[in-house]
């Protein structure tokens, strides 16, 4: 028996029940200026991780759940899928990530509804600045977390890249398609608080995302021994700059994040960043710091509700989505979160069943639509995995 979801919040499935359909990230906007669609993906399976070949459809579903197939990916995971964004510069077209066979690389395709891809760009896309003028691109084949990265961006055994003064950081005109290295690996490392420890260690980069004017960006810097590569044992290194990447720096150290941070995302203005940490020895609170002041000093907005969570404001910055992952009794919650008050009220929960590889489970990924009045979700409590939507 499937478990009901709220008692008092009117959630929707939006996507149909012959398939997996999910949309991916929390910290992206999954719908076109008209908020009448919503990106989506369809795929087989949930077990496993994508094998090299194995696609996924992309599509769009309605607020009546009318799913419409698009185009075909091989460059997909469970977590984030193909990074697929609508293009507010282009009518009705969305980019997303694919393979380039002929070429052997990773790269982004446009895609026009009705129309069909009408051009590429020369870097995969890893997020967007929320004015659409940029994106922000990395190395996909340096990421040891396979379920963040894809089966066709093959990883590299460097420990190192061959390379390190023409890797790393890169931001990518969507409007010219013109990219830039702003922060190499070898930047990065001269600024890593701890840089003589990285002989030995495998590092890579992931989770970069733009703050809420444009002009900045902020990323991770990961590490681990060549042996645990493979095992979710690393050191975690944020790092904060401007687009042309000049003062670049590393805000937060392994030992800050020790004490523990679950995820990160920029916050209200230009410098704020919100971290989900246990600082306080009680759970996973809700923190801002200003990352621009020195000393930086922690704010709590809430005390934690539980488990580790992916946190986003909503766009009028009142109010917090935070989810869970699962408790002992495989529940992951949705809440709500009042910023004056630091209040919480719980806005939905969903069972998920363990999988068997960790990172082809489902988090829920809460997302808002720019008005800040829906809010939606990919869960797989129904037994397969869809899109949920709550109107607020």
């Amino acid at each position: 028996m499937i478990k009901p979801i709220s008692a008092l919040y009117n959630w929707k499935k939006l996507t149909p029940d012959d398939g997996h359909y999910f949309f991916g990230y929390y910290d992206r906007n999954p719908w076109n200026k008209s908020m009448t669609r919503h990106l989506a993906m369809k795929v087989d399976q949930i077990t496993r991780l994508p094998e090299r070949g194995e696609t996924a459809e992309i599509g769009t579903v309605d607020r009546s759940g009318n799913w419409t197939p698009l185009v075909k990916t091989r460059t997909w995971c469970h977590q984030q899928g193909c990074m697929e964004l609508f293009l507010p510069h282009l009518e009705e077209s969305f980019c997303f990530n694919d393979y380039d066979e002929a070429n052997d690389r990773i790269t982004a395709r446009i895609f026009q509804i009705g129309k069909g891809v009408t051009g590429s760009y020369p870097l995969p896309v890893y997020a967007m600045s929320p004015d659409g003028k940029w994106a922000v691109s990395l190395n996909f084949s340096r990421i040891p977390r396979r379920g963040y990265s894809y089966a066709d961006a093959v990883l590299s055994p460097d420990q190192h890249p061959a390379d390190p003064d023409a890797d790393g950081l890169w931001l990518m005109n969507l409007q010219t398609g013109e990219t830039k290295l702003i922060v190499s690996y070898r930047r990065m490392m001269e600024l890593h608080p701890y840089g003589y420890a990285l002989n030995d260690q495998y590092i890579w980069l992931n989770h970069a995302i733009f703050n809420c004017d444009s002009s900045r960006l902020l990323w991770l810097f990961r590490q681990c021994p060549e042996e645990l590569k493979f095992k979710p044992k690393w050191e975690t290194y944020l790092y904060t700059c401007a687009l042309d990447g000049k003062d670049a720096e590393c805000v937060l150290s392994q030992s800050q994040w020790r004490d523990y941070i679950s995820h990160q995302i920029w916050g209200r203005t230009p410098r704020e960043i919100l971290v989900d940490a246990s600082w306080g020895r009680q759970g996973h609170d809700a923190i801002v710091f200003d990352e621009s002041r020195r000393p930086w000093i922690a704010e709590r907005i809430s005390r934690s509700h539980g488990a580790m969570a992916h946190m986003i404001f909503s766009p009028d910055g009142k109010t917090l989505l935070a989810d869970s992952y699962p408790d002992e009794d495989s529940n992951q919650k949705l809440i709500l979160i009042d910023v004056a008050t630091g209040d919480w009220e719980l806005l939905g929960t969903f069972h998920h069943e363990a999988t068997p590889i960790g990172e082809t489970r489902c988090d829920l990924h809460p997302r808002w639509s720019r008005d800040g009045k829906t809010v939606t979700i990919d869960s797989t409590h129904d037994g397969k995995r869809g899109i949920y939507l709550l109107d607020l």
